[in-house]
Parts: C-alpha cells; sequence; structure tokens
C-alpha cells in the first residue's frame, strides 16, 4: 500500500489530536515495560507514541502500514524535560509548576497542523504567561527541531525532535531491480 505525504501529514494530525494532546486519551498496553503508549488507527494507518519518564522523558512515535504489526514508514523521536530549578518536590507535586506545564503542552500541541505534523505551531501563547515555541528545520520526509515554554519570559521546558520517512533496505532493492527492469525493456 502506498500513501501520499498529503494524507500522511493528515493522519499524522488526526492521530496527535486524539492521543497525548487529548483531554481523554487513554494509555494502551505497552510494547516495553515501563513506557507509556498511545495509539491511533484510521484506515490503513496506525500511529503510536512510546515514552518513557515524566519530568525528563525520552519517546519515539510511529506511523505503521495496516495495523501494529506492520511496517514503520514515518517516526519522529523526541526527548525533553522539564528544566530542574522547576522540577518539583514531593510535597506539593500535585500543585506543582509540571502538572500545569504539561497541561499547556497539550494545550499546544493540540494546534498542530498538516503543514508541520510534528508537534505545535511556530509560537502559541495564553494570555496568563505562558509561550510555545516550536522551531523546525525540513519537512515530512526529514526534519529536526526544538520546542520550548516560557511562563512570565523564564524558560521552563525544552524538548528536542528529529524524524522523517522510513525507507527499509529491502524497499531500495526492490526499487533499484525494478528500476533496472524497466530500463532493460526500453
Amino acid at each position: 500500500m502506498k500513501t501520499n505525504l498529503e494524507n500522511l501529514a493528515k493522519f499524522l494530525v488526526k492521530a496527535k489530536k486524539a492521543t497525548y494532546a487529548s483531554s481523554d486519551s487513554k494509555k494502551v498496553k505497552p510494547e516495553r515495560p515501563y513506557h507509556k503508549e498511545l495509539e491511533f488507527l484510521e484506515g490503513k494507518l496506525y500511529y503510536r507514541d512510546s515514552y518513557v519518564g515524566s519530568l525528563k522523558a525520552v519517546g519515539m512515535e510511529e506511523v505503521r502500514l495496516s495495523d501494529k504489526n506492520g511496517p514503520t514508514i514515518w517516526a519522529m523521536v523526541y526527548s525533553g524535560s522539564i528544566l530542574p530549578n522547576y522540577q518539583p518536590n514531593i510535597i506539593n507535586f500535585s500543585r506543582s509548576i509540571m502538572n500545569v506545564t504539561f497541561n499547556f503542552l497539550k494545550e499546544a500541541l493540540s494546534e498542530v497542523s498538516v503543514t508541520m505534523p510534528f508537534r505545535g505551531p511556530s509560537v502559541y501563547a495564553r494570555g496568563n504567561g505562558w509561550v510555545y515555541f516550536s522551531e523546525t528545520e525540513g519537512n515530512i520526509t526529514k526534519f529536526k527541531g526544538t520546542e520550548k515554554i516560557f511562563y512570565n519570559s523564564e524558560r521552563v521546558f525544552g524538548l528536542d525532535y528529529a524524524g522523517g520517512l522510513v525507507v527499509e533496505k529491502w524497499k531500495l532493492k526492490n526499487n533499484e531491480n525494478q528500476e533496472e527492469g524497466m530500463e532493460s525493456r526500453q
């Protein structure tokens, strides 16, 4: 099955809005121990977001063909954290800036667009001192970027991300064989 880049971008937007950026996303049984994982399936495309950690987290998003056992066609890795001076102490955990920051991050990520289907928009602000920035180089086929969250002009969160299309070695070999076959016919 082939998918074009515009359809892939539209799928990513739907998947991201339905998973981490959603207020009612549901975690699924993780493929790896201690990870938190979210999934979305529509048509012949399957999305999985898998991450470990909270104050500092590392994760990977994947789009697979057909279902969760299908081949991966697109992936993005990310790593980020609440900056150390804003990490909560155990006593005030529930009221910490961490919870407010992650709620704001979800709000910003829910604004993901088809033109930039990686994280949130270039800039997203809420009137009470919260501002989100995302800078991306590249496009859906190959990209890298960074996002930052500021509260009252002080940086409280940062994350780096990179990814793009996944092409298996065997696919390249098949394409070469197809091209050779076409050349020999001409």
